[in-house]
């Protein structure tokens, strides 16, 4: 099976219980920074080359939304949840 299979797995099982406790939730939260956010980074930063190189050859407003605005609101997004995670990980430890 591959790691994101694997990964499923551990997600659904975790969320099958009767009661949502803390640990739990500290579980998900802990899954989440330390399997899926590198991948979703590493998928970030390979579609964020792409758009910057191909708006070498744009103009006008697709210029600046491949340059500037997808780039800034991709990693941007991805900055704000994982801050937000670590965060409560921190408080929740």
């Amino acid at each position: 099976m591959s790691q994101w299979t694997d990964f499923r797995d551990d997600i659904v099982e975790s969320l099958q219980v009767e009661e949502v406790t803390e640990q739990v939730k500290q579980n998900l939260t802990k899954q989440i920074v330390e399997s899926i956010l590198p991948a979703v980074k590493t998928a970030a930063d390979g579609f964020t080359a792409k758009i910057k190189e191909q708006a070498k050859a744009e103009t006008g407003w697709c210029k600046i939304r491949d340059m500037l605005v997808l780039p800034l609101v991709t990693n941007g997004l991805i900055y704000v949840v994982e801050l937000v995670l670590n965060k409560t990980m921190e408080k929740t430890a």
